[in-house]
């Protein structure tokens, strides 16, 4: 167990040239000490071990027992000559009508068993992310000036938030809603809030049903998620009503599931493809910056007004086998970890009233700490599933020996004790080609990168979305694909790991495989008119 002490990191801040008071016109230097995430991969519970390979044995079996029948077949007929083998099927054997018939019946039903009860492959056929018009972007200046001309915030609050802005990793191109740039008046209100989710919603499936040719009409599933802003009509029947969708959709909403509900609805829509053959299923993401907007004291509280952005992501899922030439990605793996049962990670972002009555997010100091364990625990269930065999061997291995010898390999040496060996800390690169961390802050980005040693290539798209998009919550992930794909880096077969964590607390990851080589296309990546430029520097 690592001290109290471990947990935290010191960084000097620039605060620039103090305007007034004794130190007028000096630089001013500022030290701020943080709580880093624990060192996860030293502290590995071997239950959630235990869990990952329990998930590969219940879909492994057939890839035991076919392998196994086949060298028992091979090993027998391997001891045949080519002649001994003739003889024993055509000349000692003796068939009648009804052998073969019923041999042959057994045959064809046992496959049709297998054929049909296995998980249909689910494709993802292509994805769209919005991008709002360049009169909604503001840099970080002009963010600062369009919360000091509200008059709704104090010096104080004001200055807080320039420092969160400026070690945030956010650059000067993110986008907020027009109401927020240019009212005075409460933002958080159901006009401004169907104001925005209309414009982003039908934004990105306008571009997802004009990249995929397929009408709203043929949409069998749909599945939208919004943690914050869930009205009545729902989000998912106001897409029903503008696209005019067919009557027997299956349309979910998901509320209150926060950054990693875009996973989240991934899972319910292979569910319930699982069970509706020869489907469509669309996949809603989003956030409503405006209607979440804080305008109050509360520090704590103050924190979502800098990270989070507009934006939103649709996806187009199928699992009809015929789309396997079409589909530009095929789902393997999902592992969802909910932390909820715990108090501390149950309220570590928590939406409530200030003082003042101003609604907003809280935002607790132990949500990295929070963050760090639902991530041990998501990756360790992971891991089994697809790391190389060399590395799950290793890593096993180590961590079976820590467990049953660990207590014994502490040695005395005068006042100081040798901790045990610590377990071998698997390379999830050899996993993985490319990664998509959700893009919540400059910090979290940093801390992951160390604790999974991770390279600055591998963190590229989610500091570069962080970037030029800022936190768009559950969507994140998209852009960050997005980003690899206007790179063209994407080539067929590269396994994608899509990581994202959010309130409750919850910690979930999806791997896909790619099926083609991407390219950036001509239109409708978010990153067409600036992939030059990128990658940055995010300092």
């Amino acid at each position: 167990m690592a001290s109290e002490r471990d947990l935290f990191s010191t960084e000097i801040v620039n605060r620039g040239i103090e305007s007034t008071g004794p130190n007028a016109g000096s630089m001013t230097f500022s030290v701020r000490v943080r709580r880093r995430l624990p060192d996860f991969l030293q502290s590995v519970n071997l239950k959630y071990v235990k869990l990952g390979y329990h998930y590969l044995i219940n879909h492994g079996i057939y890839l035991l027992t076919i392998p196994l029948l086949l060298v028992v077949f091979s090993a027998e007929v391997g001891s045949l000559s080519k002649e001994d083998l003739w003889k024993k099927l055509w000349q000692d054997a003796s068939y009648d009508l009804a052998t073969v018939l019923t041999s042959f019946g057994v045959f064809v039903f046992t496959f049709s068993v297998y054929f049909m009860s296995r998980p249909r492959p689910i494709y993802l056929i292509d994805f769209a992310c919005y991008r709002p018009e360049d009169e909604l972007k503001v840099s970080r200046e002009q963010f600062i000036e369009v919360a000091r001309k509200s008059g709704k915030f104090e010096e104080g609050s004001l200055e807080f938030q320039k420092r969160i802005l400026m070690s945030s990793g956010i650059g000067d191109e993110t986008y907020i809603p027009k109401a927020v740039i240019s009212s005075t008046e409460n933002t958080a209100t159901m006009k401004e809030g169907r104001a925005e989710a209309s414009m982003v919603m039908f934004g990105a499936l306008d571009e997802l049903f004009e990249k995929t040719r397929i009408r709203p009409k043929d949409i069998g599933v749909l599945v939208v998620n919004c943690s914050i802003f869930n009205p009545t009509p729902s989000l998912s029947a106001m897409i029903i009503n503008h696209y005019k969708m067919r009557g027997n959709i299956l349309s979910y909403n998901l509320g209150g599931m926060g950054c990693s509900a875009g996973i989240i609805a991934v899972d319910l829509a292979r569910d319930i493809l699982q069970s509706n053959p020869n489907n469509y299923a669309v996949v809603v993401s989003t956030e409503m910056v405006g209607f979440n907007w804080y305008q109050g004291k509360e520090r704590s509280m103050l924190i979502p007004n800098c990270f989070f952005r507009m934006g939103c992501s649709a996806l187009l899922l199928s699992n009809r086998r015929r789309d396997y030439s079409r589909g530009k990605y095929r789902l393997e793996h999902i592992v969802r970890t909910h932390k909820g049962a715990d108090d501390r990670s149950f309220r570590c972002v928590y939406q409530e009233e200030d003082d003042q009555k101003f609604k907003g997010l809280k935002i607790s100091k132990d949500l990295i700490e929070i963050g760090g364990d639902a991530l041990k625990t998501n990756i360790t269930t992971l891991g089994p599933l697809v790391l190389p065999f060399s590395e799950q061997l290793l890593f096993f291995g180590t961590l079976g020996w820590r467990h049953l010898f660990g207590g014994n390999n502490k040695k005395s040496d005068g006042n100081n004790l040798a901790s045990p060996k610590k377990p071998y800390i698997p390379d999830y690169k050899l996993a993985f080609e490319h990664f998509c961390v959700h893009a919540a802050s400059k910090p979290i980005l940093d801390e992951l990168q160390r604790n999974l040693e991770l390279s600055d290539r591998n963190m590229e798209a989610s500091r570069m979305t962080l970037h030029r998009f800022g936190n768009t919550s559950s969507s994140s992930i998209w852009y960050e694909l997005a980003y690899l794909e206007a790179k063209e880096r994407v080539k067929k077969g590269d396994r994608i790991w899509q990581l994202a964590f959010g309130s409750g607390f919850k910690c979930n990851s999806v791997v896909w495989r790619a099926m083609h080589r991407a390219t950036k296309g001509s239109r409708n990546n978010p990153w067409l008119d600036c992939i030059n430029t990128y990658p940055v520097s995010s300092t």
